[in-house]
């Protein structure tokens, strides 16, 4: 038995390459963090402990040494069931260096960049996808040498300033806006181009993503068109988006493809600003409104919009729908669970809540106001 103990106090665990673990998330009223392998895509929740070991395991501590830096961060040590059972999870999950893989599961994409293409989108003539590009992440490369300058920090101050400003003379001119887009459903010619300008946004809004990606560091894996007649969308997917480093760079990259939609709004704005009235003002406000409400909605924290994603970043939470859901169930019944639930996790799932309900009626009364002004110019 000694032996056996010794043995095990001597060895020197080391994870494979390509095992991702990310930064501690919510998880209704627990701290998880996400495990990937990268190379079958299989991905699994472990708590903080036992990421705290993980990350450590790089082939040149001994089991005794973890164990000496675990007792050190948690005031108490590891016997050697404990140690069993975490050797059995990771093992079991082919996630230790020399441990037998899993099979890999029949349609798993994985990651690209490891596992090689996933499987061909599906295609329908109702709904379905297409890649556009063979290599989506040397292309958005290209883009980011072409662009990636607006990301630094000198660029990026004057072009927020630019679209605070932009913003701040929409919003003196509320009824100018909501009249042009009234205007531009009245009137095909300008509804035609107007949807043609909007659906060139969206086009830049999913490239901005990918280069945003490129920038911090991010693998784009796919760049493609997604259909749901009669809507026709690009899309742009990230591998990994969880598990890149610092969580301000995974905001920024959900939040490009917001800032690209506005952005996409300058020129017309300036143009506008100069146009004399007419056919030609009405239907640049209504562009100005409707892009703006364009990027505001991709802003609505609700799944699967960029402002989900951000709002689970801001509040280090996953699923975060869930997990409010059943905490302000709990909460309003009074369950004793409720008080299970950490400061920090009530915090966040009220928080979210109440600025989710916040945004979407605001949201609803600019819809309303629209429709209201459409039904009177008709």
């Amino acid at each position: 038995m000694s032996s056996t103990r010794e043995a095990l106090a001597a060895h020197q665990p080391r994870l494979r390459p390509g095992v991702l673990v990310s930064d501690a998330l919510l998880h209704g009223p627990r701290t998880v963090h996400l495990v990937k392998d990268t190379a079958t895509g299989q991905s699994f929740e472990v708590g903080p402990r036992e990421r705290f070991l993980m990350v450590r395991m790089d082939g040149s501590r001994t089991v005794a040494e973890l164990g000496g830096e675990y007792a050190a961060a948690f005031g108490k040590r590891l016997g050697d069931a404990h140690w069993g059972r975490l050797f059995q999870l990771l093992g079991g999950h082919g996630l230790l260096d020399g441990a037998p893989r899993p099979e890999r599961p029949e349609g798993s994409e994985g990651s690209e960049s490891a596992a090689g293409p996933g499987p061909a989108p599906a295609r329908g003539l109702l709904a379905g996808s297409v890649r556009l590009v063979a290599d989506a992440h040397g292309t958005a490369g290209r883009l980011h040498r072409a662009t990636g300058f607006l990301l630094g920090p000198v660029w990026g101050t004057v072009l927020l300033a630019a679209l605070g400003a932009m913003l701040l003379v929409l919003a003196l001119h509320p009824g100018e806006l909501i009249d042009g887009a009234a205007a531009v459903f009245t009137q095909p010619v300008l509804l035609a181009a107007v949807a043609t300008a909007l659906w060139l946004s969206t086009a830049l809004h999913e490239l901005a993503h990918g280069v945003a990606a490129r920038h911090h560091g991010g693998r784009v894996r796919e760049i493609g068109l997604r259909w749901r007649l009669p809507v026709v969308i690009m899309y742009c997917t990230v591998d990994d988006y969880m598990f890149l480093p610092g969580r301000r760079h995974r905001i920024v990259i959900a939040a490009a493809g917001a800032v690209a939609n506005l952005l996409f709004l300058l020129p017309f704005c300036c143009w506008w600003l100069l146009a004399p009235d007419g056919a030609t003002r009405d239907g640049l406000a209504g562009l100005l409104f409707l892009g703006v409400l364009q990027a505001a909605a991709m802003l609505v924290p609700l799944p699967p919009l960029d402002g989900y994603t951000i709002a689970c970043q801001l509040l280090g939470g996953l699923r975060l729908v869930e997990s409010s859901r059943t905490y302000l169930s709990l909460a309003l019944r009074r369950s004793p669970d409720a008080a299970a639930y950490p400061r920090r996790a009530r915090a966040a799932y009220l928080g979210y809540a109440a600025g989710t309900a916040l945004t979407v009626a605001a949201l609803a009364v600019v819809l309303v106001l629209l429709v209201r002004a459409v039904v009177l110019a008709a």
